[in-house]
């Protein structure tokens, strides 16, 4: 079946009339001696049945409003990450004295406790010699390591040398001439340590705190302060 639709190409050809009459179509339709169905917009040829029907051309649908496309508003801009400089004490040391006794405690400038040890010499009594005519005036001072200051006046009987005494003979007397001021020896600790014994401490200052006095908590307060700034800073803890 061949459908013809020349009614659209010749619409343009049209006389201009009204709205209406441009709008309608008369399309036929024929159907041959074979039974063959041809539309066409014009009359059938002869011997063939017609049959014609009135058709509204189509049209195109009014104009819409087409919606305002909505504004895009850009993105604000990602700020830049802030850079945070964060500044770190180094750990400090702790050091582990020792007493000559045997007893141990802990020091933060690894200096020890200053004890005085004293130089310690020898002595011996001078012996008595009588005392010679004529107003002479002498003696001796001992000065200690084993020697003698002998003094004399006038014109007196000349006395015999002063032996040196030995060692550790009879008559020997130790005497203090003079020391010194050293301090105890100390180690550094490992900061594993340090941060053990800083905990240690602080445990021991809340188990003193309830039965310590108004006056000796200030100072537990404090220490313990000090303790929990140093462990932040130098182990690590919150």
């Amino acid at each position: 079946m061949r459908i013809v639709l020349a009614a659209c190409l010749l619409f343009p050809l049209a006389p201009v009339g009204g709205i209406a009459a441009a709008q309608e179509v008369t399309i036929y339709r024929c159907v041959g001696k074979q039974g063959q169905v041809a539309l066409r917009d014009s009359p059938c040829l002869p011997g063939e049945t017609q049959q014609t029907r009135s058709m509204q051309r189509p049209r195109d649908p009014a104009p819409v409003a087409r919606p305002a496309m909505p504004s895009i508003t850009p993105a604000p801009p990602v700020p830049a990450p802030t850079e945070r400089i964060v500044y770190r004490n180094p750990p400090r040391a702790m050091y582990e004295c020792i007493t000559p006794d045997g007893e141990r405690y802990t020091s933060d400038d690894g200096e020890g406790r200053p004890r005085f040890v004293p130089y310690w010499a020898g002595g011996y009594p001078y012996p008595a010699w009588p005392r010679p005519h004529g107003g002479s005036i002498s003696g001796h001072i001992p000065i200690g390591n084993g020697g003698n200051i002998t003094f004399q006046s006038g014109n007196p009987t000349p006395l015999p040398p002063t032996p040196r005494p030995p060692g550790h003979g009879p008559g020997n007397v130790i005497v203090p001439a003079g020391g010194i001021w050293v301090r105890d020896q100390c180690h550094e600790l490992p900061q594993a340590e340090v941060c053990a014994r800083l905990s240690d401490r602080r445990y021991e200052i809340l188990r003193r705190y309830g039965s310590a006095m108004p006056s000796e908590r200030r100072t537990l307060d404090l220490e313990q302060r000090g303790i929990d700034a140093r462990m932040a800073n130098d182990c690590g803890n919150p």
